[in-house]
């Protein structure tokens, strides 16, 4: 990171900086010079954006490819209202430039991949994870350990939180700490397991703290400690962690290792594909449509007990959560065709997938693709999307 001059309107804006003893002037032309990618213009992603924006951080990526919803807003602060159904990463690019507009921004409307990943990391010094899936932090991961890049972690669930920082100057990565990730039903996102919305304010403006002092250098930095924080006890605490001096380190980027992370080795995975291909899919409209005209199938809900409150789509038969559904097919008739539902027709595929597979269901079984997002889309938009 090269140092460069502070303009006399820079000095003024930064004061507060100035005057710190770990920051100075010195430290705020580290800070300026520094680049930094976020992945993820989300619920994390949002104040890590805006605090590097006010910081003074010389140049600022955001990756992203969704939209602003509604449902989003209770959390991620830096889009408003006037922003839904807008690109994230523009939303997020014109509210960096309200807050600071002598930094240079710019913008990937796309998902990281192992195809992009390098491409895009390599022009950065830190990397944030604003993620919510444990492929894209694996792919992260990955990653900066071949490309020696420093990254910092973040988590949220519920009214939990976790930070911490990994591969800098040769500390532990992410696959030292979690050489697997959790089962799907132990590691719900945020829009199936919810989130209590200042958390991620908290947990973001952690991980923020952390970039500024790795491009400071200063003590303190969270690298092979996680920090772990309930905010509804207020307990916070520290675990350290070491390298696992057995692991091979990555080399390349590859879906395999990927895969392996999740997993799922190379023959599951090649099971989960053929049963895709082979399971039937219904739209919202299409299955409407056939129920006028006489159609009865058994109408099965896999959400959780919370998300049935917020809403329940016309004529369910059964919920049950897709993690019980092995313990209480006794429940799930046999007898005639199935269509499962949930939020957005992720869950209800891998239950439809489960049955298919089990043998036991030899009538029809359907995924409402969409789920209740498609539902409201084109069926009944009065229903509440979540």
């Amino acid at each position: 990171m090269s140092e460069i001059d502070l303009t006399n309107d820079e000095k003024a804006r930064y004061a507060r900086h100035l005057i710190l003893p770990q920051v100075g002037e010195a430290g705020q032309k580290k800070i300026k010079s520094a680049s930094v990618l976020v992945v993820g213009a989300g619920g994390l992603g949002s104040p890590v954006l805006m605090y590097l924006a006010a910081a003074g951080i010389g140049k600022i990526g955001i990756i992203d490819d969704d939209k602003v919803e509604l449902t989003n807003l209770q959390r991620q602060i830096i889009h408003s209202t006037s922003s839904i159904g807008e690109l994230k990463t523009e939303s997020a690019k014109r509210r960096i430039y309200q807050i600071n507009p002598e930094i240079i921004v710019e913008i990937f409307d796309t998902r990281l991949t192992i195809e992009n990943a390098e491409e895009i990391i390599n022009r950065y010094d830190v990397i944030v994870d604003g993620t919510d899936n444990f492929a894209t932090r694996y792919t992260i991961s990955d990653c900066c350990e071949i490309l020696g890049k420093p990254w910092v972690f973040g988590s949220i669930h519920r009214f939990e939180g976790q930070v911490s920082v990994f591969n800098l100057n040769g500390s532990p990565n992410y696959r030292d700490l979690f050489p697997k990730a959790p089962p799907p039903e132990l590691a719900p996102n945020c829009a199936e397991a919810g989130v209590l919305g200042v958390l991620p304010g908290i947990i973001g403006s952690f991980q923020a703290n952390e970039v500024l002092k790795i491009i400071l250098e200063i003590d303190g930095i969270l690298d092979s400690e996680l920090l772990l924080i309930d905010t509804q006890t207020m307990n916070i605490r520290k675990l350290r962690y070491n390298a696992n001096k057995e692991r091979e380190k990555v080399t390349e980027l590859s879906e395999e290792a990927i895969s392996c992370a999740l997993g799922l080795d190379e023959e599951q995975s090649l099971d989960v594909s053929d049963t895709k291909e082979n399971m039937k899919e219904i739209s919202p409209l299409e299955y409407v449509d056939k129920v006028k005209n006489g159609w009865n199938p058994f109408f099965l809900d896999v959400r959780r007990e919370e998300e049935e409150k917020i809403v329940t789509l016309p004529d369910t038969n059964l919920r049950i959560s897709h993690t019980e559904v092995p313990s209480r097919l006794e429940e799930i008739p046999n007898d005639q065709d199935i269509v499962i539902y949930c939020r957005s027709g992720a869950r209800s595929a891998m239950v439809a997938n489960f049955l298919k597979m089990s043998g036991n269901y030899p009538m029809e079984i359907y995924n409402l693709s969409g789920g209740i997002h498609l539902w409201a889309s084109t069926v009944d938009s009065s229903i509440p999307r979540y």
